[in-house]
């Protein structure tokens, strides 16, 4: 059975390498054209397109799928290759492109997602984050059929697992991404044997996890304490949550607090205590307690390590105020 692969990023990548290792013939994969990255802002590949070069896979990279689009010659391109390769399944995770009906209409058997959530719930572009967010108990992978829509087709398999008090995005990311690697390999074998069926997806539940901006890392103090720690959470490692502290000049990047206290009724935004323990925060509710830290152009530094240089400069401001 021909498998095709479209993906960009390391949760695809573990996809990849357990279909590679089940030995299905995978001939091409389509990832996002290679990047700028690092202090020397070089071209990197991605790390779909690294395990593709270890395995000699065929990798395309069009900037866009769309016939009708910017990038027609490209696409072009792309729609000639994959239709001369006559594949059985496209194997899509993560990839970054919209796929037109074309593509979806082009394998045998059509277009197989690895969603990272429990569809209905949390369809789009972050689901991870979201779920964390929001405050989710558990989530999962959700193997989809796909169609026209935005993560709306039909539901193929699926496994849950639960999500840790202390689960950032990375953490639960490294979690589900072996988990949707296994299912996909499932999911193929059930191809292969005529097995897979496919479930619709219920009307009630759904949600959108719409994509991490940049501009959601400053924390909003006025909220409740257990709301901001899950948003630190969520936004670790990408793009990092952000908070202004008496005496600095700039923001500081948060990676670990914890909330504690039901009613508080300080200034939020006021720092209520400065020790090796935390930094402890009023907020719209609660307390939030600052456990790890990073001054710009520094390295993360624990609480009790980054109070050491801080507490100086709280004093300076907390006097000046006074």
């Amino acid at each position: 059975m021909k498998v095709g692969f479209a993906g960009t990023p390391a949760f695809a990548q573990t996809a990849l390498q357990a279909i590679v290792r089940a030995g299905y013939d995978v001939p091409v994969v389509l990832t996002q054209p290679d990047r700028a990255s690092g202090r020397g802002m070089k071209l990197t590949a991605s790390p779909v397109k690294q395990t593709a070069i270890e395995h000699g896979i065929t990798v395309l990279q069009p900037t866009s799928l769309r016939l009708d689009g910017r990038w027609t010659e490209q696409a072009q391109a792309t729609q000639a290759a994959l239709e001369a390769l006559d594949l059985d399944v496209l194997v899509v995770a993560a990839y970054g492109l919209i796929l037109p009906t074309w593509v979806l209409e082009l394998p045998k058997h059509g277009c197989l997602n690895i969603h990272a959530s429990l569809l209905p719930r949390w369809r789009g572009a972050a689901p991870i984050q979201r779920a964390i967010e929001a405050g989710d108990s558990s989530t999962g992978i959700t193997i989809m059929q796909m169609d026209e829509g935005l993560d709306t087709g039909d539901m193929l398999m699926g496994k849950t697992i639960d999500i840790a008090e202390d689960d950032n995005a990375e953490t639960l990311h490294d979690r589900l991404a072996p988990l949707g690697a296994d299912l996909i390999v499932q999911a193929l074998d059930a191809v292969a044997r005529g097995t897979l069926t496919a479930t619709p997806q219920p009307e009630q539940g759904v949600t959108y996890a719409h994509k991490i901006l940049k501009t959601e890392a400053a924390l909003d103090l006025t909220q409740p304490a257990a709301e901001l720690s899950r948003r630190i959470r969520a936004l670790n490692p990408f793009p990092g949550a952000t908070v202004r502290l008496p005496g600095l000049a700039e923001p500081v990047k948060v990676w670990r607090a914890r909330a504690f206290g039901q009613i508080t009724t300080d200034t939020p935004g006021e720092v209520l205590a400065v020790s090796e323990q935390g930094i402890d925060l009023s907020t719209g509710q609660g307390v939030l307690r600052l456990l790890e830290l990073q001054r710009p152009g520094a390295k993360r530094q624990p609480v009790a390590t980054f109070v050491q240089s801080y507490l100086q400069s709280y004093e300076q401001s907390h006097q000046t105020r006074g």
